[in-house]
């Protein structure tokens, strides 16, 4: 594999760059024309125009994407997250055209993105899942009879949602009615599959999700787990790792599970398993991520892996680097997403940036999209970098965290630093005690940061 095209832009583009460097892999990166500025276009070996800015016409678009990996030879794909990381269509396309994709099959990829077929496959495979309807509710008013039987409040989702989009918590009948034809048509739009499903909404619970990786071989090995409780409109924006506000014996089962999960499907490369928590440490399947996380450097930090390395590797047919009884937790990490939004109403707030300073630090990794002058247009997700921060403990990186946020700056834009400032000083969140209500019990408290 000498030749990588990476589907995707800003600090993911650049993080793929960064260890395709380091394998005396070349890489091409694609932008559009709102992107064309920014650091990941001069990283990369060669660069190619992708479009105008929307993303139907830059970084959704597949003909586009096949005809320059074609132009320029490349042996292989790397869809980053989002855009078309969870496409299965996409994946098969790009294999059946010659190249390598690197991530799981496409088979896998069309199974864990169906959610109703997912929560099957898991069933199956004995992991526990959260209570709900059998399949897809194909009426208001099954919609509401299922409701009924596993009782209020409850979440009515997309079949093929993720990321926080595609799902409304209902608290009565009388809103399922409401938003069911809403919900149904957004679905439509946003996925291209109208499929509703309903689960029991979980309430005082905590985020959990499990990395595993997989080789073609057969071996799978977990890298522990994160715990991505902080969340606002149903999407993370701290997490950690590893998720020691829970039993010792929760932890060890919730791996072996999703361990037995993946294997009982035959997955191969990066995924997540992501847990919905309890206050009683009971734990339900949530969803598959067939794809590398957002969040994936606190578990580089605490492994001491390179998980796009690995990722390229499970690619090329190798097996892992590393069995289970070699991957040891060490340190403490947590990260700390940086938005383009307003603290307090988290909506975006896109702009120019004129002062960018955002150290990295012994203890402090910086994974940016952007540089100073650089636009932060309205096309795309707000997130400008994420900011990681390791720790001997968690106290410990709380305190360096801290220190970090003092002295990181940007202007020229709105972000949620302040947010971040008040959160590292909330009791709730030092104790480690917080679920995911964390964020709106705070500004509920405390009105906006400051």
């Amino acid at each position: 594999m000498k030749k990588i095209l990476i589907a995707n832009r800003g600090e993911i583009a650049l993080r793929i760059i960064h260890t395709c460097k380091q394998m005396g892999i070349e890489t091409v990166a694609v932008y559009s024309d709102a992107d064309a500025e920014l650091p990941y276009v001069q990283a990369a070996t060669k660069a190619r125009r992708i479009g105008e800015p929307p993303v139907q016409k830059s970084y959704l678009n597949v003909e586009e994407l096949l005809r320059i990996s074609h132009e320029e030879k490349v042996d292989a794909i790397h869809p980053g997250y989002g855009f078309l990381s969870e496409n299965s269509a996409f994946a098969k396309r790009a294999i059946d055209e010659g190249f390598c994709f690197i991530g799981p099959s496409p088979e896998i990829i069309s199974m864990m993105g169906d959610k109703i077929a997912a929560r099957a496959a898991m069933k199956e495979a004995g992991v526990p899942v959260v209570p709900g309807s059998q399949g897809d509710v194909t009426s208001v008013e099954e919609a509401c009879k299922v409701a009924s039987l596993i009782g209020y409040p409850v979440m009515l989702k997309a079949s093929g949602g993720g990321g926080g989009i595609g799902m409304v918590r209902c608290d009565n009948e009388e809103a399922v009615k409401q938003v069911y034809a809403s919900t149904k048509a957004r679905a439509k739009a946003y996925f291209g599959q109208e499929g509703m499903f309903i689960e029991k909404l979980i309430t005082n619970a905590k985020h959990i999700e499990v990395q595993v990786f997989g080789d073609q071989h057969g071996n799978v090995v977990h890298l522990f787990e994160r715990d991505c409780s902080v969340q606002r409109r149903n999407q993370k924006v701290i997490e950690e790792a590893p998720a020691l506000s829970l039993k010792e014996s929760t932890r060890q089962a919730m791996q072996n599970q999703a361990v037995q999960a993946a294997k009982a499907i035959g997955y191969y490369n990066a995924g997540t398993v992501e847990f919905i928590v309890d206050e009683d440490e009971n734990f339900y399947f949530l969803e598959m991520n067939t794809r590398l996380q957002v969040e994936h450097p606190i578990t580089e930090q605490i492994a001491g892996v390179d998980l796009v390395k690995w990722q390229i590797l499970a690619a090329r047919g190798e097996k892992l680097p590393r069995v289970q009884e070699e991957i040891a937790a060490n340190n403490y990490a947590i990260e700390f997403r940086i938005y383009a939004e307003d603290p307090f109403t988290f909506l975006p707030a896109p702009g120019k940036i004129t002062g960018y300073h955002l150290p990295e630090r012994t203890y402090a990794r910086v994974d940016s999209g952007y540089s100073d002058m650089n636009a932060v247009t309205p096309f795309y997700d707000p997130m400008i970098a994420k900011v990681i921060i390791t720790g001997r403990t968690r106290s410990n990186a709380i305190e360096l965290a801290k220190s970090y946020f003092t002295e990181a700056v940007v202007e020229g834009i709105k972000t949620n630093i302040p947010l971040f400032k008040q959160l590292l000083n909330e009791e709730l969140y030092e104790k480690g005690t917080y679920n995911t209500s964390l964020l709106s019990t705070v500004l509920n408290k405390g009105g906006a940061p400051q």
